[in-house]
């Protein structure tokens, strides 16, 4: 599935309004925030392996190096994601 660069971006800036609310969204509304969060995550990650000719999702060991690398780059960058997303998961609420 490719998405259009609109689609990319919406959920570029629903991740960073849902970071930039802190610890007001703990309880429920955290865990709704942290399941967006996530698809946020997601999207971003499948927008970045498109960028680089490749599929979220699908073994990149027989490719070269640099599509090698650009999969790794891809995958810290949402590994870093998700991890902001769980603190926002966890942040007592005031």
């Amino acid at each position: 599935m490719k998405l259009s660069p609109l689609a990319t971006v919406l959920f570029a800036l629903l991740v960073l309004a849902l970071l930039a609310a802190g610890p007001a969204h703990a309880g429920p509304l955290g865990m709704l925030a942290y399941g967006l969060c996530q698809t946020g995550c997601n999207t971003a990650a499948v927008a970045c392996y498109s960028a680089a000719g490749l599929t979220f999702g699908v073994s990149v060991g027989t490719l070269g190096p640099v599509a090698m690398a650009a999969a790794a780059g891809c995958s810290v960058a949402q590994g870093s994601c998700m991890a902001a997303c769980a603190a926002m998961a966890i942040a007592p609420t005031p």
